[in-house]
């Protein structure tokens, strides 16, 4: 079963909260594109068994409406800290603001919630004292969720358990967490690479190190891949580079991808687009791809605020939580560096939609609106939070077992373009051919 990746995602979340204004050696953090998937919900089989069997019958969590008297519910969200995870923050309190803090309670985890881990438990189960508490929501679910979930239902079943972004495995959260969200890290390796492809590019370049590789979820991702390049008659070729957590650190791991991204885009040619598994070699990479050609087609967990603010030497600081001004910023900034049509993301951060748009689907299932594990319903109420780009997703499948979950759902976001004009790739209506979704 999968092993979440613990280390380099705490340390990707940092890179993001610093990525707005800071410069190249001030930049910390790794991240992998760990999250997994089964067919596209578009034109696919993959949606229907899971969702459909919640739909024939409101005895299971899928609707909760006999459990809210009206609106007279309260909904906790637990994030990291702004210095930690500023986008999964913000969008805890963009949901807050719409309904009031009378109705959503906010908490935070400990930023060092690997040593405070019983501090980070009790900080998720003191939500469940409020009497009107209906669902708890965390994002990202740290170590520590899985037992936090375990003792609320023990005393409140009651309220819904939901985790965003887990990092312990799923075959432990899934049978505590009503619904577990992760990113679509299975849909993704076939669609970034059929992107590059529609772009024309004829190489796929994979950037990562053996600690990554390590990981289930990424040597999927990459056999993935492999596989999609040679469906599109690309060439698949792997670099590797220096892991930022070890004695080598950020800036001379930074420093190697700006020293190497030159010679690489030399020996793969202009039309090659790359890719990397950890935050901190992000902005490093996209500002020599700007500068020496090559193309960047998403990061491993998408946002305008990734890689993008410190390679373009842009202070988005007035635009802060304002997605739509943060994008048409970055964008005109790539433009002007003549990196048009070559350089993506996705518009709306992924943490921050994550929080404000798992909080609104579990109020609309609380109020009999929407199915818990239902695809469509999902992706509409991340669509609340980011209302020009789709969402798809798939469930969860074991390769190992063969398994297929009922509420583990795998999900992503439109790729998004940037040019004069940018524009979305569509990447929610491409129906994912179904071998994707067995190779490991």
């Amino acid at each position: 079963m999968i092993k979440r990746f613990l280390s380099a995602i705490l340390l990707s979340v940092m890179a993001l909260s610093l990525t707005a204004c800071s410069g190249l050696g001030e930049k910390a953090g790794t991240g992998t594109g760990d999250d997994p998937a089964i067919e596209s919900s578009t034109d696919n089989e993959s949606k229907d068994d899971p969702a459909d069997a919640d739909k024939a019958s409101d005895n299971d969590t899928g609707k909760n409406s006999d459990e809210a008297e009206g609106d007279d519910f309260h909904i906790g969200i637990v994030t990291g800290s702004y210095s930690q995870s500023e986008d999964d923050r913000r969008g805890a309190e963009a949901f807050q603001k719409k309904y009031g803090e009378d109705k959503v309670t906010l908490a935070i985890y400990p930023d060092n919630f690997n040593e405070e881990l019983e501090v980070t438990v009790q900080t998720i189960v003191n939500l469940a004292d409020d009497p009107k508490m209906k669902a708890i929501i965390v994002n990202q679910a740290v170590d520590g969720t899985t037992e936090a979930f375990r003792q609320i239902k023990e005393k409140r079943p009651d309220i819904l358990c939901i985790a965003g972004e887990a990092y312990e495995d799923f075959s432990d959260i899934e049978p505590v967490a009503d619904l577990v969200v992760s990113n679509d890290f299975v849909g993704r390796g076939y669609l970034i690479i059929r992107t590059a492809h529609e772009l024309g590019c004829d190489t796929f370049v994979h950037i990562s190190f053996p600690r990554h590789l390590s990981y289930e979820t990424v040597s999927r991702e990459v056999a993935i891949m492999k596989a999609a390049c040679k469906e599109f008659g690309m060439k698949f070729k792997m670099e590797t580079a220096p892991d930022p957590t070890t004695d080598v650190g950020v800036p001379e791991a930074q420093a190697f991808i700006l020293e190497n991204v030159p010679k690489w885009v030399k020996k793969y040619g202009q039309k090659s687009a790359y890719f990397c598994t950890n935050d901190a070699h992000t902005e490093p990479l996209i500002k020599k791809l700007l500068e020496c050609g090559g193309y960047f087609i998403e990061a491993d967990l998408p946002s305008p605020l990734l890689g993008y603010p410190g390679a373009l030497d842009i202070d988005l600081t007035r635009e802060a939580g304002d997605f739509e001004k943060i994008l048409a910023k970055v964008e005109k900034a790539v433009v002007e560096k003549g990196g048009a049509g070559r350089f993506g993301t996705w518009a709306y951060s992924y943490g921050y939609t994550v929080s404000a748009g798992l909080a609104e689907h579990t109020r609309n299932v609380i109020l009999g609106e929407s199915i818990l594990t239902d695809i469509n319903d999902l992706s509409k109420a991340y669509g609340v939070f980011s209302p020009k780009a789709e969402w798809n997703g798939s469930y969860y499948t074991d390769t190992e077992t063969g398994n297929r979950s009922g509420n583990v759902i795998l999900i992503y976001q439109d790729t998004y373009i940037m040019g004069d004009p940018g524009h979305y790739m569509d990447t929610p209506k491409v129906s994912i051919p179904s071998k994707y979704f067995t190779i490991k």
